[in-house]
This record gives structure tokens, C-alpha cells and sequence, in this order.
């Protein structure tokens, strides 16, 4: 079983990744570590973690771990993901994994110094649903892909909330815009050359709170908006000049209307619907994640496909602030 110790005890962990290697096959969450001893305890004793530690120093020196998982602050992604892997643990680490693209090679060349795992936590790309789709569009179901649309909005205005929070690397686009990017990045097996973007900021928080962005792939273009003053909503759309296909929750599996892949025909007449009942997209990353480092064969998300997605983001920041197409570079 692979050892996870968790630094830090973040809703995200909280809530979706630690329940998930809880319930994996092949994982156990074996240690974790906070600022506050003693909540760190709590967070251990809930979850069955043999061991806590008052600092994230302390787990990273133990011997009682074989990797971590990192649901920190943004802005505290890649010192820690780096720290880690000198350490000698592997890392899975929560997205955004840095705020610049630039930022990311501090991480490949401690991944590749060590010869440790490192990988960003994109759970969509181990969804079966976002698999389907990539075998749809490769074996041309919908014919020539044209265009993809897609949106992912919420609605918060907790000023202590990190996602209104700038210095921890808040904002609409780090927080969700990196989803339509990496989904469309990882179905079609292409990059966006150049982006469009109109990028809307909160005068009170200092952060994006609402982008509108055209990604321009050179066969087909992607168009979406994000917001986190919105009202909850999640699509996802990938239009053929044969057909096309929709998913009913691309990207927060579970939600809305549970997971469904629907193919429709050129004329509407026909539907064809692919659906994934109990799937924990969180749990099929873990387990990706410690059978990989645990020395087996599988596919996880890498480092590289983290710079190339990155760079998307940039540019479109750089787009948003000069009003002109921006090179992805």
C-alpha cells in the first residue's frame, strides 16, 4: 500500500481527496501535517492516519510516508512540491500547480534530479467520460471538429475565502479556467496557438472574477467564460460537422445531472448516451497516482502537459490585458 502523508489539512483535501485514498485499493492516507498540531490530529484520528505532525517539515524528514499529496494555497504549490521531492517523496500536488508558466520548471528539474513521481492533480483526465470522449474525437464520431464551447461559474464572495484572496493566487482563471483548457488540451491531443480574452477583475478582492476567452486551435477553436459571481453552472461541448458531443458534468463529477456523454447525430434524430454511475474521478487519481509511483505502468498527467497548460493561462491574462490575440508560447 502506498503511503500518503497530506500536508496540510485544506477543504479540498478534506472533502474530496483524502476520503478518496481512504476508499482506494491500493493507498492509505498514512500521516498528516499542520501549522496546528493539534488540529492536525483531529484530521488524522478522523481519517484513521496513524501519525501527525505539527509541521510539514517533520512529515517530509519521516520515514512513515512514501509521497505527498499537497492541497495548499496556490501560491505555496511549488515551494512545497519542490521541498517534497528533496525530501524523496513523491508528489501529487493540487491545481493549479503554479501561477506562471515559468514557475513549473523549479519542479521538473527536482522531479527529474530525483527520479520521483510528480504529478499535477487534474482529477478529469482519469474520469472514463473524459477517456470516451478522447476515443470519440480520435476515431472521428462527429466528423471534423469545429468549435468547443464550454462555461464553469460559482457564485462566492467570502472575502476570506482563498479564491477571492490574490497573494494566495485567487481568481476565476486559476481556480476553474484551467479546466476547459486542459479538458479540450487532453480530448483533442492539440495546443491553442493563440487566445483571445476579455478578463473582468473584482475592485475589491483584486482578483478575476469573470473571463470571456476565444483559444484559437488552428482546425477548431475553443470558446469559454468563467466566473466566480456567478451562478452555478458547468458545459461542455465538442461540435463536429457531423455531429456533436455533450457532458452533463464535465468537470465536478456527480453534479447536476450525474455523468453522461451524449453523442447526437448531424440531424438531432439519433442520441447515443454513454453513462458512468459511481465514479470518483478523485479515487481513480490516487490510485493512477500510487500504482505510478509504486514502480507500475500507467498514464498520469505531466509535468510537461502542467507548462503547456500554464502557458495557455498566461497568455490568456496577457490577452485580457492588451485586447489583442496573444501567442500561446
Amino acid at each position: 500500500m502506498f503511503r500518503f502523508g497530506i500536508l496540510s489539512t485544506a477543504r479540498i483535501a478534506e472533502k474530496h481527496v483524502v476520503p478518496a485514498i481512504a476508499r482506494a485499493g491500493n493507498c492509505v492516507v498514512s500521516a498528516v501535517a499542520s501549522r496546528d498540531g493539534a488540529r492536525a490530529r483531529r484530521f488524522a484520528e478522523r481519517y484513521g492516519a496513524p501519525h501527525a505532525f505539527a509541521s510539514y517539515e517533520a512529515m517530509l524528514a519521516s520515514d512513515e510516508i512514501d509521497g505527498v499529496y499537497i492541497p495548499l494555497p496556490t501560491s505555496h504549490h511549488v515551494e512545497w512540491a519542490v521541498k517534497a521531492a528533496k525530501a524523496g517523496k513523491h508528489v501529487l500536488v493540487e491545481k493549479p500547480l503554479a501561477l506562471k508558466a515559468r514557475d513549473i520548471q523549479r519542479v521538473i528539474t527536482a522531479r527529474d534530479a530525483t527520479g520521483l513521481v510528480v504529478s499535477e492533480a487534474f482529477m478529469v483526465t482519469y474520469h472514463p467520460q473524459m477517456l470516451k470522449l478522447r476515443e470519440l474525437l480520435a476515431k472521428g464520431s462527429i466528423g471534423r471538429l469545429r468549435t468547443v464551447e464550454a462555461s464553469f461559474t460559482y457564485h462566492n464572495v467570502d472575502a476570506d475565502n482563498m479564491r477571492n484572496r490574490p497573494e494566495l493566487g485567487g481568481g476565476a482563471l486559476p481556480d476553474i479556467g484551467v479546466y476547459p483548457m486542459v479538458a479540450t488540451r487532453f480530448a483533442t491531443q492539440q495546443e491553442p496557438q493563440r487566445v483571445q480574452a476579455a478578463v473582468e477583475m473584482d475592485p475589491a478582492f483584486g482578483t478575476d472574477r469573470y473571463a470571456s476567452v476565444r483559444a484559437d486551435f488552428g482546425d477548431f477553436d475553443l470558446s469559454f467564460y468563467v466566473s466566480t459571481q456567478m451562478a452555478n453552472r458547468q458545459t461542455l461541448v465538442f461540435h463536429g460537422d457531423k455531429g456533436f458531443i455533450e457532458l452533463s458534468a464535465p468537470f465536478n463529477s456527480n453534479l447536476y445531472e450525474g455523468d453522461e456523454l451524449r453523442v447526437h447525430d448531424q440531424s438531432h434524430h439519433k442520441t447515443q448516451v454513454f453513462r458512468f454511475t459511481g465514479i470518483d474521478q478523485y479515487q481513480l487519481q490516487v490510485e493512477a497516482f500510487a500504482r505510478v509511483a509504486s514502480g507500475k505502468r500507467g498514464e498520469l498527467f505531466s509535468l510537461e502537459d502542467s507548462m503547456r497548460n500554464q502557458r495557455a493561462i498566461d497568455a490568456i491574462y496577457q490577452a485580457g490585458k492588451s485586447g489583442r490575440w496573444a501567442a500561446v508560447r
